[in-house]
């Protein structure tokens, strides 16, 4: 367990934005493997009162193991943002599934809701056997 900073990872492109920064595609220089950045930005968490909420995300994503929900690979600080370097799940988020991979006709058929939705149930199953609610 060596400390990382953020020139371990170089950055690629967006995956997400949220109320307190984005969340990144990145690469470990020193492995290739692929990660999700999730950028914090410390003036927003400061402003909205935020910090609590993030350390708590920290503790959950680093004892959380499942297929179905990512993990904390590392987490690091620069000025500005503090960085949750996640695993990363292939795919896209179920959102762009819904409403962008067929305009004309959103959503999917029930075989695939039916797969999606084993696979949720899953996750919060983890996460309720860890003693962990999620909102």
């Amino acid at each position: 367990s060596q400390a990382v900073n953020a020139d371990a990872f170089v950055e690629f492109r967006v995956l997400g934005k949220g109320g307190f920064g984005e969340v990144c595609a990145c690469q470990r220089r020193a492995t290739g493997k692929m990660y999700a950045n999730k950028r914090l930005n410390k003036k927003r968490l400061k402003k909205r009162k935020g910090y609590e909420a993030a350390l708590v995300e920290k503790r959950i994503l680093a004892r959380v193991h499942s297929r179905f929900i990512v993990s904390l690979a590392c987490a690091f600080q620069t000025k500005t943002d503090l960085c949750l370097v996640m695993t990363i799940m292939n795919g896209g988020d179920l959102r762009y599934h819904i409403y962008n991979v067929d305009e004309e006709n959103p959503g999917f058929a029930e075989p695939r809701a039916v797969f999606y939705t084993a696979q949720i149930l899953l996750g919060l199953e983890h996460l309720h056997q860890h003693r962990i609610v999620y909102r």
